[in-house]
Order: C-alpha cells, then sequence, then structure tokens
C-alpha cells in the first residue's frame, strides 16, 4: 500500500535495513535510510516495558492470563542473545524495574504483590495489597510507585511504608509510568477511547493532561534530551510516539503490537511487542538510527 507520505511493505526476510528506493515506473526516489529492529527472543506474553541492568541483561515476562500459572514467569536475554529461564514461580508478573542497587522488582497482577529479585533470580515478596498491580517506576530518591488498573497510583517508601499518591480514572490494561528528567511522574492508561492521555503527576500528586491523542498509550521510556517516547498509536498508526518536551507529537518507529521499550546508553533500544523482543540502533538524542 502507498499513499504520498506512507508505503506498508513486507520487510524480506534476513532484510538488515540500509537505503530504501521507491520504484514507480520509470520514476525513482532518492534513497531513503531505513533502520530495522533485529528479533532477540519470541514465544514471550510482555504487557509493559522490558528492564535493561547495567550490564546489558535484558528482562521480560511470560505473563500469562490472569490467574494462568506458567511454567517461566521471567526470562532474561543476556547481551550475547542467549535466552534464559529467570523465575518461574510468580504468577501473572506485569511491570518490571531496577532499582540502583541493580535489584529487579515484578507487580503481580493477580494478587497484587510486588516481588524483588536478586541478580542470581532468588525472588522474595517485598510487598502486597496493591490492587491490580502494574507498571511501576522509582523516583531519584528510592521511592517505588507502582499502577493499580482501578486508578490509583500508590507511592511506597524505601522503607515500604505505603501512600496513595494520585488517583486516575481505571485502566482497562495496566498502567505505564515513568519519571522524566525533571521530578514529575508521566502516566499512561489505555481505555477503549482512541483518544487517550498522557498524565503528568507532580511531586506533590497534582494530575494534570501532558498529551491527549493517542491510541492506546503503553510503555514509556525518556531520552536524554527529555522526549518522551509511547507505544502507542497516532492517527491510526501504530508504532512509537515521540513527544517532546512541548508536547508536539510525531510517529518515529512503525510497528504492530508494541506494548514497551527501554533506552539504553549504549545507542540501542529494546522494544517489546505481546510476543517477541527487538534490538536495534537508537542515536544519541532518543531518535531511531537511520543508516
Amino acid at each position: 500500500m502507498a499513499a504520498e507520505s506512507q508505503i506498508v511493505a513486507r520487510v524480506p526476510d534476513g532484510a538488515d535495513g540500509g537505503a530504501v528506493r521507491i520504484t514507480l515506473g520509470s520514476a525513482e526516489s532518492q534513497p531513503f535510510p531505513v533502520a530495522l529492529g533485529a528479533q532477540i527472543a519470541d514465544n514471550l506474553h510482555s504487557v509493559a516495558n522490558p528492564a535493561v541492568d547495567s550490564a546489558g541483561n535484558v528482562y521480560v515476562t511470560f505473563s500469562g492470563q490472569r490467574g494462568q500459572k506458567v511454567p517461566v514467569s521471567l526470562y532474561k536475554v543476556t547481551p550475547s542473545g542467549s535466552v534464559k529461564p529467570f523465575v518461574t514461580e510468580l504468577m501473572n508478573p506485569t511491570g518490571l524495574v531496577l532499582d540502583r542497587d541493580g535489584m529487579l522488582y515484578v507487580s503481580c497482577r493477580n494478587d497484587g504483590t510486588i516481588h524483588r529479585i536478586s541478580p542470581d533470580g532468588r525472588s522474595m515478596q517485598w510487598i502486597e495489597g496493591m490492587g491490580t498491580a502494574t507498571g511501576m517506576a522509582f523516583d531519584k530518591i528510592g521511592n517505588l510507585y507502582v499502577g493499580d488498573r482501578s486508578g490509583t497510583i500508590f507511592k511506597i517508601s524505601r522503607d515500604r511504608e505505603i501512600f496513595v499518591f494520585a488517583t486516575l480514572e481505571p485502566s482497562m490494561a495496566a498502567y505505564h509510568l515513568a519519571f522524566g528528567p525533571g521530578s514529575d511522574l508521566y502516566v499512561t492508561g489505555p481505555t477503549t477511547s482512541s483518544f487517550d492521555r498522557v498524565f503528568r503527576i507532580t511531586p506533590a500528586g497534582e494530575v494534570s493532561v501532558f498529551y491527549r491523542g493517542l491510541g492506546r498509550p503503553q510503555g514509556l521510556a525518556f531520552d536524554r534530551v527529555g522526549n518522551l517516547y509511547v507505544a502507542g498509536s497516532l492517527r491510526g498508526h501504530r508504532g512509537v510516539v515521540r513527544l517532546t518536551p512541548h508536547a508536539n507529537a510525531e510517529l518515529v518507529m512503525s510497528g504492530s503490537g508494541i506494548v514497551g521499550l527501554a533506552l539504553l546508553p549504549s545507542r540501542r533500544a529494546i522494544v517489546a511487542t505481546s510476543s517477541v523482543l527487538f534490538a536495534l540502533d537508537w542515536d544519541v538524542e532518543g531518535m531511531p538510527l537511520y543508516g
């Protein structure tokens, strides 16, 4: 399918990006550089962002249907591309986040628990009572924020005291959280609307709408210059949307089924669909590298 500003085409097996030219009859376009994601794992069930530790290991869930016990809850993908079972006993793992010490925290939406996982895969229940716990994020001083699908954003102090931080409308799927370069928390929670919002919450818990107009916005990530990237649809086109600090929106990567992403200091990005994990080059200012 082709239009004035868009082409939908099948990507041949084995393609690795490069310059693409469009030929129509005797006319040919100028070369346009295109980057493609390389598959690094499949047969997964991700519902939020992957997590990447300081050594480059990627952690991703096999979440399962609500109440479904699966053989492996979390997988670890090493920098060499080896996919290894990491944790087996969690029910419906959902959100993933790492703290400064390299401990992995996992929310389980089935029973509202948060588990802490050591780098060698030892799991312990860290807290309970989080409702239908979904996305998580740490602030600069180590407080953990957790989204409950009913609309509550909880704040958990370092000594595990629980506070209600903010309240939003219920989400049909999950909440996704990320802190911006300042101290504001950004939140998405897809509903049945095709014109969903990205919320911004101040440290005092004051909620405002940062951007409105995305379809099923999910995982969030910031680049080093303060642009926010959201897995979602913009004007009917699915992929990853860039929102500048002034809330200008642009689709910067196309792809169906994307639920989350992680931007790495190594100029790479890890992108998760509901079943597959991809890696691709990503430039220093947070844009995909095209050529």
